[in-house]
């Protein structure tokens, strides 16, 4: 089964203290121990950021590793990813962590990986890559579109309740017609996929939320999706 759990924001970086996220992500595991691997391309391989992600995982019953690509696993890097059950991918800069990661063909064996049921996630960075499109920080000072790998339909909007920008940016690119209608996660929000269809919406925090934004009629419709509080 290909899965993928694509979060506006939360989990051991935003969410130290609520694991909510992180243990989901565990159990769509196939694995009773399963072996996760951080990917922190979008941060440029942040020593702090992978620091955290051993300190939040080594609590659980799995087993945890990561992947730099500033610093290669010796061997093949596509076994290397294929032997993982879970994938998380870090925030950061998604430009980069497209570019980087298709230089080393990791989008190919990441892609794989998914097709042979490896189960993708992220926030944030880790979220956007996935869909076609999405609404992007890379550029400092600018919320911009930005082509994604293309995996999951329609376009992507993490922090849309994080960020002051984020909710009218995603909007207005939408109304013009710069990006395409999607789905925007505020922080602590995840969005479950089961091969290309959205299975389940679930969160880490009670009052957060989803949406469906597009255009209609020359107007922004914004749906509510209420999640599956985790608590």
């Amino acid at each position: 089964m290909k899965q993928i759990i694509a979060m506006g924001g939360g989990g051991f970086s935003m969410e130290p203290e609520n694991p909510l996220l992180d243990t989901y992500v565990l159990q769509q595991a196939q694995s009773k121990q399963p072996k996760i691997c951080f990917i922190g391309t979008a941060s440029g391989d942040a020593d702090g950021y992978m620091q955290r992600f051993y300190k939040a995982f080594n609590r659980y019953d799995c087993i945890p590793s990561h992947l730099s690509l500033f610093n290669a696993p010796a061997g093949d890097l596509e076994d290397y990813v294929l032997d993982k059950d879970i994938i998380y991918v870090g925030g950061g800069n998604t430009r980069n962590l497209l570019v980087l990661w298709k230089e080393w063909e990791l989008d190919l064996y990441l892609k794989r990986a998914w097709e042979n049921g490896t189960v993708l996630s992220g926030l944030s960075a880790g979220s956007l890559c996935w869909f076609e499109e999405g609404v992007t920080d890379s550029i400092p000072g600018q919320l911009t579109k930005l082509n994604g790998l293309g995996w999951l339909r329609g376009s992507n909007c993490p922090h849309y309740d994080g960020e002051a920008d984020r909710r009218p940016s995603y909007q207005q690119l939408i109304l013009t017609g710069q990006l395409g209608g999607g789905r925007a996660a505020d922080d602590g929000v995840a969005l479950h996929y089961r091969g290309d269809e959205l299975y389940r919406v679930v969160s880490s925090r009670p009052a957060a939320r989803a949406y469906e934004v597009d255009v209609r009629d020359g107007q922004i419709v914004e749906m509510e999706i209420v999640p599956d509080y985790l608590g």
